[in-house]
């Protein structure tokens, strides 16, 4: 049987007592403080010099996309660096959220999802896929699909799992596999194609491996993976009796090649969690309107862990969401006619400018190799672009367990409207020089 074990109920019960532990401190605590004189009282609560680290989070400091975007305030740069649309979404699904908000539909929404927007998911997955999936059993609204790929690693990664991620990758992969205790496991996808290295896959699998985590299209690097390659990928999982989590966000913005999702392919539904979310496509990302739809088994393991983690997502957000997603074929059409013009206003101009252009199949976003001016990494080259250009990229080394392999490329965004993509460009085709 493929579903390995999740979190046990001794488990749970184990934590409790834990934390029964923990309360009976605190009350043995408090009554020693009645009797403690002022001084005392003082040095119990004075902090540590050096307090113990978070172990498995001390690692993570402040996102490198809040980092660039206070650099771009401070230097008035253009931000091509974060990935939100400096336009809005479409009159329709904003209109259905005031509606909802007027109509009163402003308390907790049912833990797993508003059922008119659960619907409506299940009804985009078979149109985009032809799989047919029960939006009561299957289908999990999230706060996000952060907040799903939080839930589905802490829902159904033990600790000790290895989880095999393809870098470069969003950096929340890393956070939440390192907070579900998990081995990680990195395989490189490298320009100029980032084809997946079969052989080393191959070989990153074990006995041990729990899952593997795809992201297509891809961020950061636009790559859509092939059907041969999710074929090969669904092969090794099936032999191997190992989980796909896929994250989809960006499924409506793929330009020059099909869309696959990999639970669509023979024999993998079964064991794929399917992640998306509506920021991307409809240009709403601070509404933070995600899913996840996964077989009943393993939607369980996924909804305990998202019950305790925001239990419930935004309610009038959720009833615009499902007008969202009954939006007609035109809206999708027109939305990947416009990317495809903003796409190539960045990268001729990119090209222009000096740099040196990867392919980008999918998403909005492009990676380029910035060593062409002679910076000694993609930070110092990012910091000098902000200082001295005006303009905000992205440095890709966060997106590896070892930055050395991400130091030579930087990521741009083109979800900005047309004015503003020719700004920057005209920026750094008149500033940026070789050192």
């Amino acid at each position: 049987m493929f579903l390995r074990s999740l979190p046990s109920s001794s488990a749970f019960r184990s934590a409790a007592r834990r934390i029964s532990a923990v309360r009976m401190a605190a009350i043995s605590t408090a009554s020693e403080e009645k009797g403690a004189s002022s001084a005392e009282k003082e040095q119990r609560h004075q902090l540590p010099s050096n307090p113990p680290p978070l172990q498995r989070l001390e690692k993570f400091k402040t996102t490198i996309f809040t980092q660039m975007s206070m650099l771009a305030i401070k230097h008035g740069a253009i931000n091509l660096g974060q990935g939100f649309p400096n336009f809005d979404g479409p009159e329709f699904v904003k209109e259905a959220a005031i509606q909802a908000i007027k109509e009163g539909k402003n308390q907790y929404a049912r833990g797993y999802g508003v059922p008119e927007l659960n619907s409506a998911i299940a009804a985009r997955f078979k149109k985009d896929t032809g799989l047919e999936v029960d939006p009561e059993k299957e289908v999990t609204v999230t706060s996000g699909c952060t907040e799903a790929i939080a839930a589905t690693m802490l829902g159904l990664i033990n600790p000790g799992d290895e989880v095999i991620i393809f870098a470069p990758f969003y950096d929340s992969y890393e956070a939440t596999l390192s907070m579900a205790g998990a081995k990680i496991k990195s395989i490189t996808l490298r320009p100029p194609d980032f084809a997946v290295p079969v052989d080393e896959l191959k070989s990153a699998i074990t006995k041990n491996t729990r899952a593997i985590m795809i992201n297509t299209p891809h961020n950061p690097t636009g790559k859509m993976f092939s059907r041969e390659e999710l074929e090969l990928i669904a092969s090794l999982c099936i032999e191997n009796d190992v989980l796909v989590f896929t994250d989809e966000v960006y499924d409506k913005l793929a330009f020059e090649a099909e869309h696959i999702s990999m639970g669509s392919l023979p024999g993998m539904y079964e064991r794929t969690v399917t992640m998306n979310s509506i920021g991307k496509t409809f240009s709403l990302t601070g509404w933070k309107i995600g899913w996840a739809i996964a077989p009943p088994h393993l939607t369980w393991g996924f909804r305990q862990a998202h019950s305790f983690l925001t239990f419930a997502t935004s309610t009038p957000m959720q009833w615009a969401a499902s007008v969202a997603l009954k939006a007609p074929d035109t809206y999708f059409e027109e939305l990947k006619r416009d990317y495809s013009v903003k796409k190539e206003i960045l990268v001729e101009g990119l090209k222009a400018a000096g740099f040196i252009v990867y392919p980008s199949s999918g998403t909005y976003f492009v990676v380029v190799d910035h060593t062409p001016f002679g910076y000694e990494n993609d930070v110092a080259f990012c910091e000098y672009l902000i200082r001295e250009v005006g303009v905000v990229a992205i440095p890709t080394s966060v997106f590896y367990l070892d930055p050395e392999e991400g130091k030579n490329l930087v990521r741009f965004t083109f979800c900005k409207d047309e004015d503003t993509l020719r700004a920057a460009v005209k920026r750094m085709k008149e500033r940026l020089h070789k050192r």
